[in-house]
């Protein structure tokens, strides 16, 4: 390892991998205030990067622990390090979420770990099963998505989110990103550059 810089390791020694379906984890996700500022500190401090940017995302109709909802809007932004994701997530309403569940708003940390899953109904069953409930379900894209609240038990929640090919192609494109990225070049890119355009 001589000549490996501590932000080479702290950027792991395997190779970036896209979202892998199975019940393992391949997301931590944190609450934070300002994305890009945010982006940025992920960045100069840990080496971790592109991140690619889906700005203003709007939930039009969920489920917010059993009663229907909408109105939510946020962004995430979503970096490889090694076959882990770490996810930036900013509310920009106030509205009621699961987002605001363990986070408030001006304050920021640590709120999720997600599941990408082809088997969702038997994941999704493991967890209310042992008496969790789900924060907000919903669907974004024709595709099922979870957040059940497991905060009692391990400090934060789970999220599910149902394998489907525009959520594959796009773990494809943060880990595609990651591989061989200098650590400079364009540090915070539009996760889908037409519609941003």
């Amino acid at each position: 390892m001589t000549g490996t810089s501590e932000l080479e390791l702290a950027r792991g020694i395997a190779a970036p991998a896209a979202g892998v379906p199975g019940r393992h984890f391949m997301q931590i996700a944190m609450m934070v205030e300002d994305i890009e500022t945010a982006c940025a500190n992920w960045t100069r401090t840990t080496g971790v990067g592109p991140f690619l940017h889906v700005p203003h995302i709007r939930l039009d109709s969920f489920d917010y622990r059993g009663t229907k909802a909408s109105g939510i809007d946020f962004s995430v932004a979503i970096a490889q390090s090694g076959g882990v994701q770490i996810e930036l997530v900013q509310q920009h309403d106030d509205g009621p979420s699961a987002y605001r569940d363990i986070i408030a708003k001006g304050a920021q940390g640590f709120h999720h770990l997600a599941i990408y899953t082809g088997d969702y109904d038997a994941v999704h069953a493991s967890y209310i099963d042992q008496g969790f409930v789900a924060a907000v379900e919903g669907t974004f894209g024709g595709y099922r998505f979870a957040y059940i609240d497991t905060s009692a038990a391990i400090g934060c929640m789970i999220e599910l989110i149902e394998e489907n090919p525009l959520q594959g192609e796009f773990f494809e494109r943060v880990a595609a990103a990651a591989h061989d990225w200098d650590g400079v070049t364009d540090p915070i890119r539009p996760g889908f550059p037409a519609a941003e355009d």
